[in-house]
């Protein structure tokens, strides 16, 4: 009887002190967290960098990305897309090609953050087709004719055709989001803009 009590008693005191010890173990933490949110305090307190310091260095970055992009389409992309849309693999006209082969390559960008926005559930992937819609004609062409060595001579099939299938496509996609399913995208709908599409490849190629 007196082991076991004095057993007992032992296990009460080990007890006793994990108690104290796990208190002060609290408390130490608490304390801690005290300084943190005094450390923050202080934080808030220092200077920050003005933004407009760094307007010149993403300027200059955006610039170097567009002449690196410049290079590699220039020396890369281009002449690939010459040599499979030519008669050697996929014997396509050069309006034909940059249509469809180059219009895929630039849009890929966009396809992946339609993606990502998608999965997200943000408004992020239609702002940037919309975005890059408007860049592509505004911008890139008007860069193109003024940065041009020589006279650049255009047909009015390529545009006709790009602007009634362009104006198609836009309607289309009008019709869905503000009258059939407002704000959404169904499947079957997804599937018709991507139907419209193929129609749009096949009207080029033939």
């Amino acid at each position: 009887g007196i082991v076991v009590g004095a057993i007992a008693c032992g296990a009460l005191y080990e007890k006793e002190d994990i108690r104290t010890s796990s208190m002060q173990h609290v408390s130490r933490l608490l304390e801690d967290a005290d300084n943190d949110v005094a450390s923050d305090d202080d934080c808030d307190n220092v200077t920050k960098l003005d933004s407009s310091v760094l307007l010149v260095p993403y300027v200059a970055g955006v610039l170097y990305m567009f002449l690196a992009i410049a290079i590699v389409c220039d020396e890369f992309f281009v002449p690939a897309l010459e040599e499979l849309a030519s008669e050697n693999y996929m014997n396509l006209s050069m309006d034909v090609a940059g249509a469809t082969l180059m219009a895929a390559g630039g849009s890929a960008p966009e396809l992946f953050t339609s993606l990502i926005g998608t999965f997200q559930e943000s408004e992020v992937g239609f702002g940037t087709i919309v975005g890059s819609a408007v860049f592509n004609v505004l911008f890139v062409i008007g860069m193109c004719a003024i940065f041009s060595l020589e006279v650049l001579s255009l047909t009015w099939w390529p545009l006709a055709r790009d602007c009634f299938c362009y104006s198609i496509g836009l309607c289309v996609l009008a019709m869905f989001c503000g009258y059939i399913s407002p704000g959404t995208i169904e499947l079957w709908e997804a599937l018709v803009l991507f139907s419209l599409y193929l129609c749009y490849v096949l009207v080029m190629k033939y």
